[in-house]
C-alpha cells in the first residue's frame, strides 16, 4: 500500500480544514478569496509540520480522509463527548447507542448514573413472535444490533436474535485504511453479556452498576473489535457505596474483566467531608474528583463567575471539558517550548484557534449533538510541554503567556466567528493530559512532570495490529497485556533529558498548584491533571488538599507511586535508569511505517456503508 511520509500527512489535515471552510463559506454565499487561503494555509501547514502546533490523533488520522470528504463523518474529528442517562424514563435506549456509536468512531465518552431506578428492565416474553437481524458489516449494523436488543429489554420484551454471517471473519484484511477483522466474536459476547445481566433483572428497576456495567462492556467490544482505543469516564455520586465498590474486585469480582475501562469519578460537593473517598483514593487512585459547580458557574477561575456552563451536566474521560448531554468538543495542542518568543507563540494561536473552529462546523449525524453543537461551538486550545517550558523560561513568563494568549484566541474567536457568520465558542481554552501526540512534538504531555530522566512509556496495541510484526522486527519488547487477551503491549524506551524536573522532584502540592494556576490564566474550560502522590508521605495529606483546591480547580484525580511491579502489572510509565535506557536501545532499528502500518490502529473503516466495507 502507498506510504504516506509525514509531509503528507500534514499537507492532508490542511487541505482538509481549508475545503471544510471552503465548502461552508461557498454552501452561505459568504464570499471565498483563494489567493488569502491559500497563504493561510502554508502557514497552518508549516506550523503543524515543525510541531509548533498539531491536531488532535484523530485529526491527524481522518481530517482530509474519505471518512469526512466523502462519507462527512465529522464526528470522527472530535476528541470527546458526553452523555446522561438522567433522561432514559423517555428514551432508555438512547445513552447507550451514543456510547456505542461514538466510541466506534474514535470519541472518548463521558457518563453519568443519573438514570439508575428510572426505568425498569422488562422479561422477555417468549410468546412474542422472535424478531432476527442480519448484521450488515458495518458500523451501523453493530450499532443498530444493540439498539435491537436493547429495546428488547426496555421497550418491546420480544426476543430478538442476531445472524452474524455477513461480519466479515476474524483476520481478513480491511480495505481503506487497513487492518485486520477482529471478526463477529466481540459483538456475539457484547449481546451475550448483556443478555445475562437482564435476564437476571427482568422485572426491576436498572441500578447503578447495570448502568456501569453495560456502558464498560461496550467499550471492551470496541477494544477487542479493533475499532479503536477507547475511553470512558463514570460519574456517581459520594453517598452511594455502589458506585464507590464498583472497582473494588474483592466485593464485585466478576467486574474485573470489563471495569478497568472506564475512570469513575464522583460530583463532588464543595465543602463536603472527603474521608471516605480520600481512604479510596489512598488505596487504588479512585475516584477521581470532579465540581460540577464549579464547572457550571466558572470559565477561568479568576475569582469571575460567568454561568455560560449552567447547562453542563458532565465532561469528558480526561476530564479537561465541561460538557453538555450529547455534546462534541475538538481540542488541539500548541507547545510554547518549541517557540522563539511570544509573539511567535500568539500566531501559532491563531492557526490552532482556527483548526478547531473549522471543525465545529462540520455537521454529526445526530441531531442532538447537532443542536447544542452548533449552539455552543466549544473547543479547547491546550498547552503542552508546560514542564519543559518551565524549566527553561519560568513560571512568571508562563502566566504572561497564558493571559496573552487566552485573550489572542478571544479576539480570533471573535474575528473569525464573524467571519463564518456563526455564534462564538462558549468556551475555547482547556488543558488536555496528551500522550501520543505530545511525544511527537518532543514534549511532555500537558501540565504533567515526565516520569523519570529516563522511563518506559507502555502502549496498548490490538493483538492483529500490523504495527506488531514491524515493531517486534525493529527491537521493541512486546508482551501479551495482563488485563485484555486481544491486546499487546509495547514498551518505548524513552530519555527526556537531565535538566528537566521529573515526577520524583515534584510534591503533591506543587502539581496540585500548577493545576490552580493552569486553571486561572489559561484553562475556560478545564485543566486535566493527575497527581501523583506518595501514598505512605502524602495520602493522609489529600483531604486537606481537597478542602483548599475545591475552591480553585473544576476536576482532579490522584494517583499513588508504585514502584513494586508485582502490584501493578504494566505500567503506563515505569522509571528506568540510563543504564537500562542505554541497554533498551542498542538493538532498536529505525521503523519505516507503511500508511496502512500507521492508520491501521484506529481504523473504523471497516464499520462504514460503501466501497470500503466490502472484503
Amino acid at each position: 500500500m502507498e506510504k504516506e511520509q509525514w509531509f503528507e500527512t500534514v499537507e492532508r489535515v490542511v487541505t482538509g480544514t481549508y475545503t471544510m471552510q471552503k465548502t461552508w463559506i461557498e454552501n452561505h454565499r459568504l464570499g471565498w478569496d483563494d489567493e488569502m487561503a491559500q497563504r493561510s494555509a502554508q502557514e497552518m501547514y508549516n506550523r503543524i509540520y515543525n510541531f509548533k502546533f498539531l491536531p488532535p490523533g484523530r485529526g491527524l488520522w481522518s481530517m482530509g480522509s474519505n471518512l469526512t470528504l466523502k462519507k462527512h463523518l465529522y464526528a470522527s474529528l472530535n476528541n470527546c463527548a458526553f452523555v446522561s442517562t438522567s433522561e432514559m424514563v423517555n428514551n432508555p435506549v438512547k445513552p447507550f447507542v451514543f456510547m456505542m456509536d461514538s466510541l466506534m468512531l474514535g470519541v472518548g465518552v463521558g457518563f453519568d448514573t443519573e438514570g439508575a431506578g428510572k426505568v425498569t428492565i422488562k422479561k422477555i416474553d417468549h410468546t412474542l413472535e422472535t424478531e432476527t437481524y442480519v448484521i450488515p458489516d458495518s458500523r451501523e449494523g453493530w450499532v443498530v444490533s444493540l439498539e435491537k436488543l436493547l429495546n428488547a429489554y426496555f421497550i418491546n420484551g420480544k426476543k430478538v436474535e442476531f445472524d452474524y454471517s455477513l461480519i466479515r471473519g476474524k483476520g481478513l484484511p480491511i480495505k481503506g485504511f487497513g487492518g485486520i477483522s477482529s471478526g463477529p466474536d466481540p459483538l456475539i459476547n457484547l449481546h451475550s453479556q448483556i443478555s445475562e445481566i437482564f435476564d437476571r433483572m427482568a422485572d426491576q428497576a436498572i441500578t447503578i452498576r447495570n448502568i456501569v456495567d453495560v456502558m464498560n462492556l461496550i467499550s471492551v467490544c470496541v477494544i477487542a473489535g479493533n475499532v479503536h482505543r477507547s475511553s470512558q469516564i463514570c460519574f456517581g455520586y459520594p453517598e452511594s457505596n455502589e458506585f464507590l465498590d464498583l472497582k473494588d474486585y474483592q466485593k464485585n469480582p466478576d467486574r474485573a474483566m470489563h471495569g478497568w475501562s472506564s475512570n469513575n469519578s464522583i460530583f463532588a460537593n464543595l465543602g463536603m467531608d472527603y474521608t471516605k473517598v480520600c481512604e479510596r483514593i489512598t488505596n487504588n487512585g479512585e475516584p477521581g474528583i470532579a465540581w460540577l459547580k464549579n464547572m457550571q458557574e466558572y470559565g477561568r477561575m479568576n475569582g469571575t463567575k460567568d454561568y455560560k456552563d449552567h447547562r453542563a451536566k458532565g465532561g469528558n474521560p480526561c476530564l479537561e471539558q465541561t460538557l453538555e448531554p450529547y455534546e462534541l468538543c475538538c481540542l488541539v495542542e500548541t507547545f510554547p517550548n518549541n517557540h522563539d518568543d511570544l509573539q511567535d507563540y500568539l500566531r501559532t494561536l491563531k492557526f490552532a484557534y482556527l483548526y478547531a473552529k473549522t471543525v465545529t462546523l462540520g455537521k454529526t449525524h445526530w441531531p442532538e449533538t447537532n443542536r447544542v453543537l452548533l449552539r455552543n461551538r466549544r473547543i479547547g486550545c491546550s498547552m503542552s510541554g508546560i514542564a519543559q517550558f518551565v524549566s527553561n523560561n519560568g513560571l512568571p513568563v508562563l502566566k504572561e503567556w497564558m493571559e496573552k494568549g487566552y485573550g489572542i484566541i478571544q479576539e480570533y474567536d471573535k474575528t473569525y466567528s464573524d467571519w463564518f457568520a456563526i455564534p462564538r465558542s462558549i468556551k475555547t481554552t482547556s488543558i488536555k493530559p496528551s500522550g501520543s501526540v505530545s511525544l511527537l512534538a518532543g514534549a511532555t504531555p500537558g501540565i504533567h512532570y515526565p516520569e523519570s530522566n529516563y522511563y518506559i512509556r507502555r502502549v496498548r496495541v490490538a493483538k492483529n495490529s500490523n504495527l506488531l510484526k514491524p515493531l517486534i522486527e525493529a527491537g521493541y519488547h512486546v508482551e501479551p497485556s495482563v488485563t485484555e487477551s486481544e491486546v499487546m503491549v509495547v514498551e518505548f524506551p524513552i530519555k527526556i533529558g537531565d535538566k528537566i524536573r521529573t515526577i520524583t522532584d515534584v510534591s503533591m502540592w506543587e502539581q496540585l498548584n500548577m493545576a490552580s494556576f493552569a486553571q486561572r490564566y489559561w484553562a475556560d474550560n478545564q485543566v486535566s491533571c493527575t497527581v501523583t502522590f506518595d501514598p505512605f508521605t502524602e495520602g493522609n495529606q489529600i483531604k486537606q488538599a481537597l478542602n483548599i483546591y475545591q475552591y480553585q480547580l473544576k476536576g482532579i484525580s490522584f494517583l499513588p507511586k508504585i514502584t513494586n511491579k508485582s502490584y501493578y502489572k504494566q505500567l503506563p510509565y515505569e522509571t528506568i535508569t540510563k543504564e537500562t535506557y542505554e541497554k533498551m536501545i542498542e538493538n532498536i532499528t529505525e521503523i519505516n511505517f507503511s500508511k496502512k502500518g500507521i492508520m491501521e490502529d484506529m481504523e473504523i473503516e471497516k464499520f462504514c456503508d460503501g466501497d470500503s466495507c466490502q472484503i
